[in-house]
């Protein structure tokens, strides 16, 4: 009687094609192959973060022979820098739309002046709160491609970011964006209860491109989006936004651009 011949399935792991195995002549393990997994997985620190986690690391390397020191101080910077971090977005690509500055919940959706300092008027625009908890990303997105027009700081309170009074006595930063369609949105950083410092890294005259990185709160915060009247809201009060990638609203017509920002 002639012999069946072996199954196919029967290969094992080195056999080539088998779940495994890696090409002839290719090492097993590739360095440069564990980096990129480790960059894809662990989202990196913003630069404001540096000091905050030099400092227990350096604590940790001085009392690194006593446990009660080492340990601590190693969880304190792995919490600090998780605090910081500040991961890679895509924000959409179809023009007219208008991306959450910041992760966080929307805890108001209304209209409301915008802020007085920006010498903009008194006439509520629809306007888009996000409050940042102390485990969300706390840097700043910027919502549209546009040009800086004008940066104004003001110093104020520090009430629980979430109240809606926040945006009027907390300390703040408005900036007032200019889109290619003429377009005028205002993203303005409000300082919270344990926030006690507002970072804003552009500047008069700069163009920001939708879901570039601007600025950082540290430690609790809300960050106010006004839109241009007309607009076109998409979300709703209590619903997550993600920093850079949820359409909180699309904008008017181009052609309506000069009549509702004046």
């Amino acid at each position: 009687m002639a012999r069946r011949p072996k199954s196919t399935d029967a290969e094992g792991p080195g056999s080539p094609g088998a779940p495994g195995s890696h090409a002839p002549g290719q090492p097993a393990f590739s360095p440069s192959h564990a980096v990129r997994l480790i960059r894809s997985t662990v989202p990196p620190m913003d630069r404001a973060g540096v000091p905050f986690v030099t400092a227990p690391l350096a604590v940790a390397l001085a009392g690194r022979r006593r446990r009660y020191v080492r340990g601590p101080a190693l969880a304190a910077a792995a919490v600090t820098g998780a605090f910081f971090r500040n991961p890679p977005r895509v924000p959409p690509t179809r023009p007219g739309v208008v991306v959450a500055p910041a992760d966080g919940e929307a805890v108001l959706v209304d209209d409301a002046p915008p802020p007085a300092e920006l010498g903009l008027g008194d006439a509520p625009l629809p306007r888009v709160s996000v409050f940042l908890s102390v485990l969300d990303v706390h840097t700043q997105r910027s919502p549209v491609t546009g040009v800086v027009e004008r940066i104004e700081y003001r110093k104020g309170r520090f009430l629980s970011a979430d109240l809606p009074d926040a945006a009027e006595v907390n300390e703040r930063n408005a900036m007032a964006l200019r889109t290619p369609d003429g377009h005028r949105v205002i993203a303005v950083q409000i300082a919270g209860l344990l926030a006690r410092r507002i970072v804003c890294r552009t500047g008069e005259g700069s163009t920001l491109g939708i879901g570039e990185t601007y600025g950082l709160i540290r430690f609790g915060s809300r960050v106010d989006t006004y839109l241009p009247a007309g607009s076109r809201i998409l979300v709703e009060r209590g619903q997550r936004t993600v920093g850079g990638e949820t359409v909180l609203a699309e904008l008017p017509d181009a052609g309506d651009a000069g009549r509702a920002d004046r």
